[in-house]
């Protein structure tokens, strides 16, 4: 954001550094908030900077979220964790928050141990919860959101929705279109691409096949069940394409179309040393990828 760097760390703290490396600020997850993670996994999420404030998720009981002034890092509002449902754990998930306006309302969605939940942008007041869609081990993908809509997922044989937000009095509840089990299409990890009405992503626990679906109804387009690499897929979109990161290392190019499942290339990149989970990106026409601790870079 600017020249500043917004991070979380794996050991769990927030923090702010200048892009020449000076720390400007920093708050420990557990000291400021009881902040916890569902299960043994480090944190994982990647800061959301909106307008003056940074919004990441400590977990803790009483500040389930919590957003901060970016320059400073004081505290302007934090949002408690109330039940939603016997299904997960407390705790933070591994996912990241995203900004919606559904039903009128700016709020912050975020999947959490307990599933996924709605937080008011402007005071941090919780809003609605959705706990069908998480498991007791790690509830990863970042929720997808459109209009009015919200897409969830999470693995380990647990399964997908779709909710509509929908103002009531002064507050906003989720509804549930439609519900996906865990056989016809769930997400590990890697997460998930929308695209003109369109969900792309890797399906099955511990799996990758790319899928499409429509994201109103739910309705499989195409579903690939021979992929190129093995395990689990990150993707990411560029310029009409999607590029699939497999778990094995193996990268395949396929073309953003609910027509039919369209392979256009894949290579193995030079240096693959254990489970290759990190995001691929694509910026400046490069592709960047890293591998533990080695970064590579590719001209696309």
């Amino acid at each position: 954001d600017g020249d500043r760097l917004y991070v979380t760390t794996s050991n769990g703290s927030i923090a702010c550094l200048g892009t020449d490396g000076e720390l400007i600020w920093q708050k420990e997850f557990g000291k400021e908030w009881g902040g916890r993670m569902m299960s043994g996994w480090g944190f994982a999420e990647s800061v959301l900077v909106d307008g003056d404030v940074a919004v990441c998720t400590p977990g803790g009981v009483d500040a389930m979220m919590v957003a901060l002034d970016k320059k400073s890092g004081r505290e302007i509002w934090k949002c408690e964790a109330p039940e939603i449902g016997d299904g997960g754990k407390d705790g933070a998930g591994y996912g990241s928050v995203v900004v919606s306006n559904g039903a009128g309302v700016k709020q912050y969605v975020q999947m959490t141990g307990r599933g996924v939940i709605g937080v008011r942008a402007k005071d941090g007041k919780f809003l609605w919860g959705y706990n069908r869609v998480a498991n007791t081990t790690a509830n990863i993908p970042d929720a997808v959101v459109s209009g009015d809509h919200v897409f969830c997922a999470s693995g380990y044989g647990t399964g997908s929705a779709l909710l509509k937000l929908v103002k009531s009095g002064n507050a906003v509840k989720a509804e549930e279109v439609y519900f996906l089990d865990g056989n016809k299409l769930q997400n590990h990890h890697g997460g998930m691409i929308l695209h003109d009405g369109h969900i792309y992503l890797g399906h099955k626990h511990n799996g990758g096949d790319p899928v499409c679906i429509e994201m109103m109804t739910g309705e499989v387009k195409w579903h690939c069940k021979d992929p190129v690499g093995d395990k689990s897929a990150c993707v990411t979109y560029a310029d009409g394409h999607l590029i699939y990161r497999y778990q094995s290392g193996e990268l395949a190019l396929v073309e953003a179309t609910p027509q039919a499942y369209r392979l256009k290339g894949s290579f193995k990149p030079d240096y693959q040393e254990r489970e290759s989970w990190a995001h691929p990106v694509v910026a400046g026409g490069r592709l960047y990828l890293r591998e533990q601790d080695k970064l590579m870079c590719y001209e696309l």
